[in-house]
């Protein structure tokens, strides 16, 4: 699996923000039972790069935390079976790799630092969290109805229990 990172701000994190994210992000595709090898572009920015994306892609002129920009559309959340068809190969596959691109993630870190803070963990787990929220997003699920959101928040919770990340 790719997980391709780009780090845009000069902050030092404290930890190896990298191997955090390709964990955080194969977990959450395993749980998933995803049969292909992915390919996410995750990028790490502050809060006046996610405002302007916001801006541009949601008409949202504010910061947020994270924001996910899926490549494949999802029938059902976490149904990878539609892949199969010819078409479909070279409308969501890297040609050269072979791999499923998944889509790609933006994650303030300004934001997240904010909110690690607010919720008291720390600035890691709310960046694991972000992630593989976000990862899900990316694999079709969303939470606008409360049983989407039960239903987010319960795997969220599942992949950072199984990497050992905790509210610690």
């Amino acid at each position: 699996m790719a997980v391709l990172v780009e780090k845009e701000i000069e902050d030092e994190l404290g930890f190896d923000y990298e191997e955090l994210l390709r964990n955080v992000a194969e977990e959450a595709v395993r749980s998933e039972g995803c049969p292909y090898s992915c390919e996410i572009n995750l990028t790490l920015t502050d809060n006046e790069g996610i405002r302007t994306l916001n801006q541009e892609y949601r008409g949202l002129d504010v910061p947020t935390d994270v924001l996910s920009f899926p490549m494949v559309d999802f029938e059902k959340p976490g149904d990878f079976s539609h892949l199969e068809e010819p078409l479909k190969k070279n409308m969501y596959f890297n040609l050269d790799t072979g791999e499923l691109l998944l889509g790609d993630i933006a994650i303030s870190v300004e934001r997240a630092r904010e909110q690690s803070e607010e919720y008291g963990h720390s600035l890691e787990r709310e960046i694991a969290f972000l992630t593989a929220h976000s990862v899900l997003h990316l694999m079709g699920y969303d939470h606008m109805e409360e049983e989407e959101r039960e239903q987010m928040e319960e795997k969220q919770e599942q992949i950072l229990q199984r990497l050992g990340i905790t509210r610690d």
